[in-house]
């Protein structure tokens, strides 16, 4: 607090931030005739010294958000985007090491991926696989990474069931050994270090996802989330937690006894609300963890 707030008030300024958020840049390489496109929302957020443009109106320290958008661009320009997270850490070290009254942030990126229409070198098509998520949180000399990706939409048409339940007056859902388990992925995860081949752990950790999905009989999401995570953390040491936060996309056998056709599991419904909603945390055991740094990222416990 400064000298001129008066001890006896009773309200105090709290934690606070604030940047711009949602800047749209899309990078394209043309260093040779076969162009490579990084296509990046990034959201910028300074935390430091911030107390008088609160509490005094003055903006001897508020580094403009016009500012922070002007940055993102430039430095999409004279360095390129070799990954989301590199791009965020340049950020973090750029606006911490210019004004030293910053001394943290919170700077995070989604990434939209691009592929090439018939392997051509300039023409492309937007892929709608999923959303490559990035957050880079720093705390004075501390730089913490979370990485992920969303709406990455799996099924498994059997080898899934939902059994042993408890059961009460309300209960209606009927058990089954067999049926389809659809989900939409969003997943975090983070690292114990910067020193990463980041796109390279990005396709790794999902390939291990997509693996795990795959390889067991499931008798809940949450057992299969469980495995997806436990394989994560023991494929890369780097990583010390990944969460998940993912819908039961529901899928339900449709009766066509009334016009008397005979349905074997074969034609179901498929509504869009409500759903289960499942979130779990995995770790790796005896990490320190940092709860700080997932503040701001919603939909995951």
């Amino acid at each position: 607090m400064t000298d001129v707030i008066a001890a006896t008030d009773t309200v105090v300024l709290g934690a606070n931030q604030y940047g711009k958020a949602e800047n749209h840049v899309v990078r394209i390489n043309r260093d040779t005739d076969r162009h490579e496109i990084r296509d990046l929302v990034v959201t910028s957020q300074l935390r430091g010294d911030l107390e008088a443009v609160h509490t005094q109106g003055d903006n001897a320290h508020c580094v403009p958000t016009d500012t922070q958008k002007n940055t993102v661009f430039a430095f999409a320009q004279q360095y390129g985007i070799a990954s989301p997270e590199a791009f965020l850490l340049k950020l973090s070290d750029h606006f911490t090491g210019e004004f030293e009254w910053i001394t943290g942030g919170r700077w995070a990126a989604q990434e939209y991926a691009w592929r090439r229409i018939d392997d051509h070198d300039h023409c492309f098509v937007q892929k709608k696989d999923e959303v490559r998520t990035a957050v880079v949180v720093t705390d004075g000399d501390a730089q913490t990474v979370i990485s992920g990706f969303k709406d990455l939409t799996v099924l498994k048409t059997t080898e899934s069931g939902f059994a042993g339940y408890p059961k009460d007056k309300y209960t209606t859902l009927p058990e089954t050994q067999d049926r389809i388990m659809s989900t939409d992925v969003a997943t975090r995860w983070r690292y114990n270090t910067t020193d990463v081949d980041f796109d390279a752990v990005y396709e790794d950790v999902k390939r291990i996802i997509l693996a795990k999905f795959t390889d067991h009989y499931s008798r809940a999401l949450q057992e299969s989330l469980y495995l997806m995570g436990k394989a994560v953390i023991e494929a890369h040491p780097e990583i010390d937690e990944i969460k998940f936060s993912c819908p039961n996309k529901h899928h339900f056998v449709y009766d066509l006894g009334f016009c008397d056709l005979p349905n074997n599991k074969e034609t179901h419904y498929a509504p869009d609300r409500p759903y289960g909603l499942i979130e779990a945390t995995i770790q790796r055991k005896d990490a320190p963890g940092n709860d700080a740094a997932w503040m701001g990222i919603a939909g995951f416990c």
